[in-house]
């Protein structure tokens, strides 16, 4: 676990609303040069503190107008039976994120789609990965968006 500072922890902060920022504002808004500013979010990502900067993608906007999570459970539970499945979700667009987790399933994706077909056509492709079982739910709205990590 990295040690951060109070410049590191408002730095983190202020990039997780707006990772776009330029860094001279940046620097401003921390009470940094923009030389030190750049070292520390240099340090922050070389240390893997500060895993990517995007864009974040409106679904929607792209076309993608359903959203489901998939729990998944793999018909095999060896380790070349786990990579075949990460290799192969890992290769799917339509999948937005794919986590194991504990429980009766073994995987739980966050998928995006065109159309039912699509969408159809995605939960077959798991089958190919090794699942077994995908019990899907259509995702109706957001509750609570992704949010910021806290800092503390």
């Amino acid at each position: 676990m990295a040690i951060l500072d109070d410049k590191d922890c408002a730095l983190l902060a202020i990039l997780q609303e707006e990772g776009d920022l330029p860094n001279l504002e940046l620097a401003r808004r921390v009470g940094l040069s923009p030389a030190a500013t750049s070292r520390r979010v240099n340090r922050l990502r070389a240390e893997g503190v500060i895993e990517a900067i995007r864009a974040v993608v409106a679904p929607e906007a792209v076309g993608l107008v359903l959203e489901a999570f998939v729990l998944v459970t793999l018909a095999d539970h060896s380790a070349e039976a786990d990579a075949r499945f990460a290799r192969g979700v890992a290769q799917m667009p339509g999948v937005l994120r794919a986590d194991s987790i504990s429980g009766d399933q073994d995987a739980l994706l966050h998928v995006a789609a065109a159309t039912p077909q699509d969408l159809h056509r995605l939960v077959l492709a798991l089958k190919r990965t090794g699942a077994s079982r995908a019990l899907t739910m259509l995702r109706l709205q957001a509750i609570k968006p992704p949010a910021p990590v806290p800092i503390v």
